[in-house]
């Protein structure tokens, strides 16, 4: 059972979304691309600051569209999302002190995607740091402490989380030492998420749910995204341009979180366009070609725009 209903407008209308993509860019495969498509029907219950309860949040089922929603994909900076939701975990159970220099580093995170403070956020999460190779006694402390993530976002028993994997940091040029040899001797061990998974914790962030009301809003608030074309080229990796907020009207609000890599291109995005019903839309994309395409992930977005028209 997924968080979603689907719904046969919508399935219509997402396999078009699907073909017009394939159509403009032919030399994206069909198992190159991952697509998970939320709509918010009226009355729209998410990003009202948390003011209807979990246990009512979780009763109302949206109609969703999902396309190889539940394949597991390497997720880049996508993941930034799912640590920061643990982050804000543990500081409201006092599992983690509060401090200025967390909060520099969750905001860098989210804000600028930046993988020196994931870094940090990740050590502060798990109580591990990088360095040298450990003795295998210690190394399996080590491991055992880095899955932390993982085990909490499986005792959510969300069925979203079965197959995901979050215990990497993000790295600019690699892993070294012990971090290495966390990958595992053919990296088997790195970050894996699914389209339907990240729009799971989106929802769930976007509905008010994730960890408080309070907490969901201060999420929300690093996530928002201008797309002000002065703002834009200021800030040349602004998550925007070459992304799903590159794809929505100018005047619409964008809450997101990218991933770009050599050979990923992804982004995670909830949106409100005027006159619309609100949507959330992840979309994955895989191939170095892709990746290094700023057109894709903005066209799937304006094709999914123009089917909210006809919702």
């Amino acid at each position: 059972m997924t968080f979603f209903h689907k719904d046969e407008r919508l399935e219509t209308l997402g396999d078009r979304v699907l073909q017009a993509t394939w159509a403009a860019f032919p030399t994206l495969a069909p198992n190159q691309i991952a697509i998970t498509w939320i709509v918010y029907d009226s009355p729209v219950f998410v990003n009202t600051g948390g003011a209807i309860r979990p246990e009512e949040f979780w009763q109302r089922s949206p109609r969703g569209f999902a396309y190889r929603g539940v394949e597991n994909i390497y997720p880049a900076s996508v993941v930034k999302l799912f640590y920061l939701v643990a982050a804000h975990e543990w500081l409201e159970r006092g599992m983690i002190p509060s401090s200025a220099e967390l909060d520099r580093a969750m905001r860098d995170m989210i804000v600028d995607s930046s993988n020196d403070a994931t870094g940090l956020v990740v050590d502060v999460l798990s109580g591990t740091t990088g360095g040298p190779e450990l003795p295998a006694a210690p190394f399996e402390t080590w491991k055992y402490q880095r899955n932390i993530v993982n085990r909490y976002l499986q005792s959510l028993n969300w069925s979203e989380f079965t197959t995901i994997n979050v215990n990497q940091k993000t790295w600019c040029d690699g892993p070294y030492g012990r971090e290495r040899a966390f990958y595992g001797e053919n990296f088997e061990n790195r970050n894996m998420l699914t389209t339907i998974a990240s729009a799971r914790l989106l929802h769930s962030i976007v509905g008010g749910v994730a960890v408080t009301a309070e907490r969901s809003q201060q999420m929300m608030e690093l996530m928002k995204r201008s797309l002000n074309p002065a703002d834009l080229e200021a800030d040349p990796e602004n998550q925007v341009v070459g992304f799903i907020g590159g794809g929505v009207p100018q005047n619409a609000g964008v809450w997101s979180k990218a991933g770009l890599m050599s050979r990923v291109r992804h982004d995670a995005a909830y949106v409100e366009v005027p006159s619309l019903q609100p949507y959330l839309l992840v979309v994955f994309t895989e191939g170095t070609a892709h990746s290094n395409n700023e057109e894709i992930v903005p066209f799937v977005a304006r094709q999914v725009t123009e089917a909210m028209q006809e919702i």
